[in-house]
């Protein structure tokens, strides 16, 4: 059996095997990883901010996406654990000298490094291209490499001088055991900042709700008070006998019964029965004589064009 020709087809030619799993290549992955955004999969560029995980992102690409959560775009599962600003950090990263830009090799005429990284460990002076561990600092966002932090071990930061703990350091782009690792102390650290949150909650409720119950007996106690004293005063008066005065009280209900106490006493006794008011200050009042008038007296007003409806 031949085709046109007279050639005669081999066997994997006609039968069909199992596909061959396609290889990432690696230089590839580690491109992605440490030279573009991992949300719109841009070219990364100051400033630069780093998720709990250790994802690295635009900051102008984080904003549109807490902007406008609603827009269809790319990846947004890798930002899902995002829910504001604060939960990214921007990160204080060290410029590579050796570093020339995009445009090194226009010509083409030299070799090309592909894995040039545009920052460095400022410590030991790594470079940041994926092949060594890098680590950055929650407390203020300075990036240092792994072996960095092993050989010199502090407790400050080793560029601003900030004091920071092991648990402040995250791995940028780490393997899936260590994401798995930094997943889990973030949900432990968000319980932890939301259950801190309902007891501060609780005791501001206590303390306010405790001086108003206070103040609020003080003033029940002090409506009785100068209830009873001002029937009291009724009483004597009628009687043409002065009353005691009553037991002092001390603190804040004594000054909330003598402000609560007069304006309850004066209202009940007439201005024109005041011994001590003189004849000109009590004609001031309608309650006084000379504001009475008759019923001749009194002039009905009617309009021309009275408009009742």
């Amino acid at each position: 059996m031949g085709c046109d020709g007279g050639t005669i087809p081999k066997r994997h030619e006609l039968v069909k095997g199992p596909k061959k799993v396609e290889k990432v290549d690696k230089n590839a992955e580690l491109a992605a990883k440490w030279k573009y955004c991992a949300l719109n999969q841009e070219k990364l560029k100051r400033p630069i901010v780093a998720c709990e995980l250790g994802r690295l992102y635009n900051k102008d690409a984080i904003i549109e996406y807490l902007l406008d959560k609603t827009a269809e775009r790319p990846n947004t599962e890798v930002v899902a654990h995002i829910r504001g600003i604060k939960d990214v950090k921007e990160l204080n990263l060290t410029d590579n000298p050796a570093w020339e830009g995009e445009s090194r090799n226009i010509k083409g005429d030299r070799y090309e490094d592909m894995h040039c990284a545009m920052f460095i460990c400022p410590v030991v002076g790594l470079e940041m291209n994926g092949k060594h561990k890098f680590c950055f600092l929650q407390t203020c966002g300075c990036v240092f490499s792994e072996r960095a932090l092993k050989e010199v071990k502090t407790e400050i930061c080793h560029k601003c001088g900030d004091p920071f703990q092991d648990d402040d350091t995250v791995v940028l782009n780490g393997s899936k055991e260590e994401v798995e690792n930094l997943q889990k102390a973030m949900e432990e650290r968000r319980l932890k900042a939301k259950t801190a949150k309902k007891s501060k909650k609780s005791k501001d409720s206590k303390v306010t709700s405790k001086p108003q119950d206070s103040t609020g007996n003080c003033e029940m106690k002090n409506i009785s008070e100068t209830k009873s004293t001002s029937l009291n005063g009724e009483s004597s008066s009628i009687n043409g006998s002065e009353t005691a005065p009553g037991p002092s009280t001390s603190g804040e209900c004594s000054k909330t019964m003598k402000t609560l106490a007069g304006p309850l006493i004066g209202s009940k006794r007439s201005i024109q029965d005041m011994r001590d008011k003189s004849e000109a200050y009590k004609s001031l009042f309608t309650s006084h004589s000379s504001a009475k008038r008759t019923k001749d007296q009194i002039s009905n007003w009617v309009t021309h064009t009275p408009y009742h409806f």
